[in-house]
């Protein structure tokens, strides 16, 4: 039984602006232009003696009342299809750097590709007052639920075109699969290229398979073999298992993955089967990620320049909308495409 006449434990009051205003023998106001560098300056002695008060006392802003009374937070939210997937882990990194450097945090939702969850994301991070949203976006359709917020800077981020009342920005997805195929077919010989391609909901599809066949047109080239799956290494593999079905299988000289993952698990079906890359299969990619260094062999790739753009998806909802912006990419020649460099070579359009 415990003792009635022990001590309770005491729980600790929150140290107050007025606390801070006490012990520095200033106004509230003025701990309050310190603490938010304005709006009105403050003596550099003065200053000082408040900020010591703060670390004294332990004093910490209260970030939520701050929100309400100034309308925004300091939060940039960020809705990405799946933060797992490693072109948007690097993506998501760049932009959380980039806000930083705008003394601002980042807060990242999945949407896992579907368009009901990709607007309860962007519901519950304006009801948080960020400062900006930017999205990756799910579907194209879901393009006119972005276009009518008001309430909150919204920039669109691996867009294939420009959205009327959005900022937009992406990679030059025509561009970058066209120089890949050219590749193949200038440098390599490759009279028949394959497509590995995505599910034909997603809208950035598109640009990148019109640019394979561009560079197929550009040639007199037909349309090699097409395989469709998820954007991941899963089915990657799962369309290198579709490819390789049958006792003698008809393999075209070269593959274009439309995303790294999907290549990655490519590789490993032709592994499985005893088909080496790129003797046997040329094998290309489009995003350029970290993991596209790392497998082997290294893969040829059209990079994303994932850090110009993270910069200007920050400018886009911090200081004002911008037109439709498109950033080149640039070809990354490694091994799988059959070339022997030991190091590999940046290709700049």
């Amino acid at each position: 039984m415990a003792d009635p006449t022990a001590p309770r434990p005491t729980t600790r009051r929150a140290v107050t602006r007025a606390d801070v205003a006490r012990e520095a023998g200033v106004s509230t106001a003025v701990v309050s232009y310190v603490i938010n560098d304005g709006p009105r300056p403050v003596a550099a002695t003065t200053a000082a003696r408040v900020r010591e008060a703060v670390e004294r006392l332990g004093y910490r802003p209260n970030l939520s009342a701050r929100a309400l009374r100034l309308g925004t937070t300091d939060l940039i939210g960020l809705i990405v299809p799946d933060s797992s997937n490693p072109f948007f882990a690097e993506y998501a990194l760049e932009i959380e750097q980039a806000a930083a450097r705008r003394g601002c945090s980042l807060v990242v939702a999945n949407s896992k590709g579907s368009p009901s969850l990709e607007r309860r994301n962007v519901e519950s991070l304006a009801n948080r007052q960020v400062s900006g949203l930017i999205v990756a976006s799910a579907t194209a359709g879901d393009r006119v639920d972005l276009r009518a917020r008001r309430d909150v800077p919204v920039a669109l981020i691996n867009a294939d075109g420009p959205v009327s009342g959005l900022s937009t920005l992406g990679p030059d997805f025509r561009q970058g699969a066209r120089d890949a195929v050219e590749h193949l077919i200038v440098e390599h010989g490759a009279a028949t290229v394959g497509l590995a391609t995505g599910p034909r909901r997603n809208h950035t599809a598109y640009g990148r398979e019109d640019g394979w066949r561009e560079a197929l047109a550009r040639h007199g080239l037909p349309a090699g073999p097409i395989l469709e799956d998820e954007f991941s290494r899963a089915g990657g593999y799962r369309m290198g298992r579709q490819l390789l079905r049958g006792d003698a299988p008809d393999l075209p000289d070269a593959l274009f993955a439309l995303s790294d993952l999907q290549a990655v698990g490519l590789l490993r079906a032709l592994h499985e089967t005893g088909i080496d890359v790129p003797r046997d299969v040329a094998l290309v990619s489009f995003d350029g990620t970290i993991e596209s260094e790392y497998c082997w062999p290294g893969l040829t790739v059209a990079r994303q320049p994932i850090r110009a753009m993270a910069e200007a998806a920050v400018a886009a909802v911090m200081d004002a909308p911008s037109e439709h912006q498109v950033f080149r990419t640039e070809l990354v020649i490694r091994r799988s495409c059959g070339c022997e460099s030991s190091e590999p070579v940046v290709v700049t359009p």
